[in-house]
């Protein structure tokens, strides 16, 4: 069993209920979700849309390996009408967004999955709602709590 992070967003429709469906859809396919945050209103990061978005974060006890998590991740996605993945500097309105952010203390690089997530230390939008939940969470590269790094990143 490892405790996951994962980092929530939408853009598109009812966001705070496409967050809430994913949550459910989480629960009932990936593990036991111990931990939420708040929903957090934010600026698209990375592109130009009309549309806010709405992020979160949640911590989830699991037995899947990442690649399967990632698996079931994309699926619910799918499934909810995400119709295609950004890439690169490619981002888009999507109705939903899920990504892993930490797996225990593991790093992971592979084709397709990187953990811990790679551009979370840059992005307000996924580490207020961590801190929120998971404060005192070291990231397992930097060494620094997720609190230590969301304080770097507004100074």
């Amino acid at each position: 069993m490892a405790t996951v992070y994962l980092g929530l967003g939408s853009n598109l429709g009812n966001k705070e209920e496409n967050l809430h469906h994913a949550i459910r859809k989480i629960e009932d396919r990936v593990g036991k979700v111990v931990s939420r945050s708040a929903f957090y209103p934010t600026e698209p990061w990375g592109f130009e849309s009309q549309n806010t978005f709405v992020n979160a974060a949640i911590g989830v006890d699991t037995v899947w390996s990442p690649e399967e998590l990632l698996k079931r991740l994309r699926d619910i996605e799918t499934e909810m009408g995400r119709l295609s993945r950004s890439s690169g500097e490619n981002y888009a309105d999507r109705i939903i967004d899920l990504d892993i952010l930490l797996y225990g203390d593991r790093v992971c690089e592979r084709p397709g999955l990187s953990i811990p997530h790679p551009l979370m230390t840059e992005r307000k939008f996924v580490l207020e709602p961590l801190a929120e939940i998971a404060s005192a969470w070291r990231h397992p590269v930097t060494g620094k709590t997720i609190k230590e790094l969301l304080d770097m990143l507004m100074d």
